[in-house]
């Protein structure tokens, strides 16, 4: 066994030459596995871990590990399992927050492995009792529309489920689909149809591309996007793969939108449960007054651990799609064919099937489920909904136009 330990100092000038930082080392050919732990003061700063080999990136953790091991058959969730090819591999430290003295930094690679990679939890199937799409909500011919979430993580980056716990928490909130979106890798991406059938539930392979000026989920199994590259370098390499790129939670804190872009996306991910915690909040309705041209629009929890306090559908978004299947949801989100609503009761509780929606069928604006309601578009032109189910014209009002409570709550967009 080779155990090689790097000692370093890492400063804000490194931070500025190189956010993420590279530690070489060697795999030899006859290595059958490797391990690395990582350690720091976490009191005081905070560095990522991730990892690449000589014929590409294996796997990303971020802050949520400090240690990983890979073997041909299997790895630490978010790492890739497989042969080690030998050469020159890294273990790429990601700068992310450093004290203005620097940090003291251990890494410590062994070959063979000392350790076995953690194994992913297995929860048994549930007994589904509601499905956003029995709703049956008016659809064009031939579609229907499904709910779903399009921003979660598991424990394949920084969430505390793995991905049957996630399906089952998704089958009880009434979801037709869930698309899993782990920071920076796709070591997911294997296990999602698998676990999906077994659960009754399409499982839609993402990844959130992270950097510290702004994330954005690419949406398909379209292999891995390099976060290290410039963002315009994203939008066109899903575009070109077939995926969806959209900008995440693009005014929510420290995690902001801030990457220049000369082309703009395929999605917008407006309604985030940043903005779901207050509904009267107009940040992301007014960054998307700013968009400069068409955008399909996207809603997502960002679920991450049940302690956070809410779960997924919040908020809920449909997609008018010929199946649940992941391939048929993706196509209808190229399409355009979105709409999101809030998607929980007073309780907290999702209920996919009460909810108020607002949906685009054919040339007519249909609101379900929201008399007493108000209808208002982008100039702030403002209707009243008073039945249960009412189709205003597709021509009236301009832009957004969402349902809106007494209290200004947002409930529904399209």
């Amino acid at each position: 066994m080779t155990t090689v330990v790097e000692q370093l100092h890492v400063t804000l000038d490194h931070q500025i030459a190189q956010r993420y930082h590279p530690v070489p080392f060697t795999v030899a050919a006859d290595s059958p596995s490797v391990s690395v732990a990582l350690s720091y003061d976490t009191g005081r700063g905070v560095v990522d871990l991730g990892c690449e080999g000589p014929a590409g990136w294996r796997g990303w953790s971020g802050g949520a590990r400090d240690r990983f091991t890979i073997t041909p058959d299997v790895a630490t969730p978010g790492y890739l399992p497989g042969e080690l090819e030998p050469g020159t591999w890294q273990v790429v430290l990601g700068l992310h927050q450093l004290p203005a003295e620097g940090l003291d930094v251990r890494v410590e690679i062994s070959t063979p492995a000392t350790e076995p990679p953690e194994r992913e939890r297995r929860a048994a199937p549930v007994t589904r009792t509601v499905r956003g799409s029995d709703r049956d909500l008016p659809a064009p011919p031939g579609l229907r529309w499904y709910a779903g979430d399009f921003h979660a993580h598991t424990v394949h980056s920084d969430g505390s489920e793995s991905i049957s716990e996630l399906a089952v928490r998704g089958v009880r909130a009434g979801l037709d689909f869930v698309a899993v979106t782990d920071h920076n890798t796709v070591s997911h991406h294997p296990h999602l149809a698998g676990v999906g059938a077994e659960h009754g539930i399409g499982l839609l392979p993402g990844q959130e591309v992270t950097t510290s000026r702004g994330h954005a989920n690419a949406l398909g199994d379209i292999g891995w996007v390099d976060f290290r590259r410039p963002a315009s370098s994203w939008v066109q390499e899903v575009a070109e793969r077939g995926g969806v790129l959209s900008v995440n939670h693009p005014v929510d804190g420290d995690c902001a939108w801030q990457h220049p872009l000369d082309v703009l996306p395929a999605a917008l991910e407006l309604w985030h449960i940043s903005w779901f915690r207050d509904l009267t909040h107009t940040g992301a309705l007014a960054f998307r007054q700013r968009w400069d041209g068409p955008v399909t629009l996207l809603g997502g929890s960002d679920f991450h651990r049940p302690e956070q306090g809410w779960t997924l559908g919040t908020p809920t978004t449909w997609v008018a799609a010929e199946d649940p299947s992941p391939e048929a949801v993706l196509a209808g989100v190229r399409a355009g064919r979105t709409a999101i609503s809030v998607g929980v009761g007073p309780d907290a509780v999702p209920r996919p099937l009460s909810a108020p929606v607002l949906l685009r069928v054919e040339d007519d604006v249909v609101a379900v489920g929201g008399e007493g309601t108000v209808l208002v578009d982008a100039d702030g032109r403002r209707r009243r909904i008073t039945s249960d189910r009412l189709s205003v014209p597709g021509d009236w009002g301009r832009g957004i136009l969402h349902l809106q409570d007494a209290d200004r709550r947002v409930l529904a967009i399209c």
